[in-house]
């Protein structure tokens, strides 16, 4: 019982909000010296599980790309290119964007898009610039909230899209678990059929949310782009 105090240690360490890496690896430390290995063993399982996953030596490589594309002014290109489009609004881009989102987790490629790959260097310059382009220039409270809906729109496209696709890790997961403990034989195709109607309702809904969002930059909206837009639809 005493090695579930390494729990205890991540519980700790999100409710103080402390770094979730520290927090994780400290968790793993002190799992591991209660749990009767050496330091040296304990360090020897992290570099084991650093080499043997290769989303972390991906994210190691990806990262260093990133920035260097940004320092080179990828975001401002991402915003030049979005105003080239005069009728695609940033909740219009944002809605196109988690629905090929979800198509792609749907079919199983899920490191296509990302956070780190897509939203922060692409997704969110480019709907700040469709925003500011009809808007005008955004406040930051405005400004966090185009990026907060870019993010939601990578997350609700991926986790209800990734059901759909079978050979997903929480799909077998599911049908394993099941299986072992009801003794049934429930097929993971079972599941992900029933995915679907879930994912288009998360589909439909997430989308109006993003559309109405063009209506709430509207209205906290307050130099020329507003009256010009009140102005059009006054006309």
């Amino acid at each position: 019982m005493i090695v579930l105090l390494g729990v205890l240690v991540v519980v700790l360490g999100f409710a103080t909000r402390r770094n979730p890496l520290l927090v994780v690896g400290a968790a793993g430390i002190v799992t591991g010296l209660l749990g009767g290995l050496s330091p040296q063993r304990v360090l020897a399982a992290f570099g084991t599980g650093f080499a043997s996953s290769r989303s972390v030596t991906i994210f190691v490589i990806t990262l260093p790309v990133i920035g260097l594309l940004e320092h080179h002014g990828l975001q401002e290109q991402a915003r030049r290119l979005i105003t080239r489009f005069a009728g695609l609004t940033a909740g219009r881009f944002l809605a196109l964007y988690l629905l090929l989102r979800q198509i792609a987790a749907a079919v199983g490629l899920n490191n296509v898009f990302g956070h780190a790959q897509t939203v922060r260097p692409l997704a969110a310059p480019m709907a700040e610039g469709a925003a500011e382009r009809r808007h005008g220039p955004l406040g930051e409270k405005a400004r966090e909230k185009v990026r907060s809906f870019a993010a939601s729109a990578d997350n609700v496209g991926l986790f209800f899209g990734e059901d759909v696709f079978l050979a997903v890790g929480s799909i077998l997961l599911i049908t394993g678990f099941v299986n072992t403990t009801y003794h049934t034989h429930l097929e993971p195709l079972q599941l992900a059929l029933w995915a679907i109607p879930t994912a288009l309702c998360a589909l439909a809904i997430h989308g109006w949310r993003l559309l109405r969002l063009d209506r709430q930059l509207l209205a906290g909206a307050t130099g020329p782009g507003r009256n010009a837009e009140l102005g059009e639809s006054v006309k």
